[in-house]
């Protein structure tokens, strides 16, 4: 388990001012204490300093995880967010879109969302902003990139969406 070095730093910090912006200092500086992040087999933990130095004492090779894993750096060293980090950037996210009852479980199975699925939508959306998708009930659903969130929906890629584009002009 090391700290991440400048680069990787950088990368993943980019990823999360997607969904968060600038509340990225609050995920750092919490009130109930000093977190960190660590990465360890490719895979970064979001971690207190308190449960870090209590883990110095547990070899490297022995350790199979320590805090909660925010995501993992691929082969080419890109960055991917885990669902287990949603439960810390949902109460920071920038932009959230809410799903009403009846296409939330569609949504969940893989389906895009049209316009009459949205419950609400956080004003000022721009295009390829990351949001979090939430439940009416305000239950964090996922991390989602839409692709033209000023229509007010989810969009299909590939063949759907020039013929979306085609009815809608």
């Amino acid at each position: 388990m090391r700290p991440l070095t400048e680069e990787e730093t950088r990368v993943m910090f980019e990823k999360i001012a997607k969904y968060i912006g600038e509340n990225l200092q609050l995920l750092v500086d919490r009130p109930d204490g000093t977190y960190c992040f660590r990465l360890h087999n490719d895979r970064v933990y979001y971690v207190s300093e308190k449960i870090l130095k209590l883990a110095a004492n547990i070899s490297g090779d022995k350790l199979v995880s320590l805090g909660t894993c925010f995501g993992k750096f691929t082969k080419t060293h890109k960055f991917r967010l885990h669902i287990t980090a949603l439960d810390y950037l949902a109460p920071y996210a920038k932009y959230k879109v809410w799903i009403k009852p009846g296409a939330e479980q569609s949504f969940l199975y893989g389906n895009h969302v049209l316009k009459s699925g949205l419950g609400r939508i956080t004003e000022n959306t721009s295009q390829y902003q990351g949001v979090v998708v939430y439940s009416m009930a305000d239950v964090p659903l996922t991390l989602h990139n839409p692709q033209q969130p000023r229509h007010g929906m989810l969009l299909p890629q590939g063949p759907d969406k020039q013929s979306w584009e085609r009815r809608h002009r």
